[in-house]
């Protein structure tokens, strides 16, 4: 990468935005976008993001293109990748946005012409709030930035992927497998999200919001989501957060039998188990 390297952002959504005024604030000049939708791409125009936007008519931005993100839904995606891939030039690089990676990334490798790398990687950057109009609200500094590759992979694929993290901000870069990131995305992602949507769909829950504390304003703040990325990435993963529903529903089943037996000492200990994991879990974050 250079500050002269011509990168397409292929989905103007919320984090196809936040690359995309990530990188112009890097100083890289040649950002362009593709997006159906014209005002989304006239937006990131007008505040900088972006030096050109298309809705059509892009081969010529692909010919051109150093690097490629993707920022799709999974299905829209591969459905892209099979349509268009054909005109991404040999020695492009590409990457993605993704949440789940587990039979997503080995057809995207299986449809690139020849000469044509993707390395896969999730910034854990994500906001309640989509859409570009709110690319300004992501911060990348604090977040976790995933890389997953194959076996398909080569050194100058790794070394884009963190150069890239690394410009747009990220401090904390890890590399694991697209399964061992789907499994562990199923947990500290999914779950959480789906006990959130699951607290907020109780009957008029809206009520509380003249009694609630902060524990319930954190633990539902995630609820707010987009509906049709949020339904597609939870059946992409079905696999692994239907485990992982299993397994919370098993532990607080747990604590309701403790509960119904008025069973203190246990309660208190499954309360110390906690706050000891929740202690190791904020020293490591500070560490890492």
């Amino acid at each position: 990468m250079n500050r002269e390297s011509r990168f397409v952002i292929v989905g103007l959504g919320l984090l196809g935005g936040a690359y995309a005024r990530g990188l112009r604030r890097a100083g890289y000049v040649h950002v362009a976008a593709l997006d159906l939708k014209k005002e989304a791409l006239a937006f990131a125009k007008e505040k900088g993001y972006i030096e050109e936007g298309r809705t059509g008519e892009f081969q010529d931005l692909l010919a051109r293109a150093d690097y490629i993100i993707f920022s799709l839904y999974p299905t829209t995606f591969i459905q892209w990748v099979e349509q268009y891939g054909s005109l991404l030039p040999a020695g492009c690089l590409c990457t993605d946005v993704s949440g789940v990676k587990k039979g997503l990334v080995d057809k995207v490798q299986a449809l690139l012409p020849q000469g044509v790398e993707f390395i896969a990687s999730h910034p854990m950057a994500g906001k309640e709030r989509s859409g570009v109009e709110n690319a300004h609200l992501v911060d990348f500094a604090p977040a976790n930035f995933l890389i997953t590759p194959t076996e398909r992979n080569t050194r100058r694929g790794l070394d884009f992927a963190r150069e890239l993290a690394e410009a747009l901000g990220f401090a904390r870069i890890h590399v694991i497998s697209p399964e061992e990131h789907d499994r562990m995305i199923g947990y500290v992602s999914q779950l959480t999200h789906a006990i959130a949507v699951s607290l907020m769909c109780a009957p008029g829950a809206e009520r509380f919001a003249d009694y609630t504390g902060d524990s319930f304003r954190d633990l539902t703040r995630i609820a707010y989501l987009n509906a049709p990325m949020w339904a597609e990435l939870f059946l992409w993963n079905r696999e692994y957060l239907t485990e992982e529903i299993d397994g919370f529903t098993a532990r607080l089943q747990r604590l309701k039998t403790f509960l119904q037996e008025g069973r203190r000492e246990e309660l208190e200990e499954m309360f110390r188990t906690s706050s000891a994991a929740r202690a190791a879990f904020d020293k490591k974050e500070k560490e890492g």
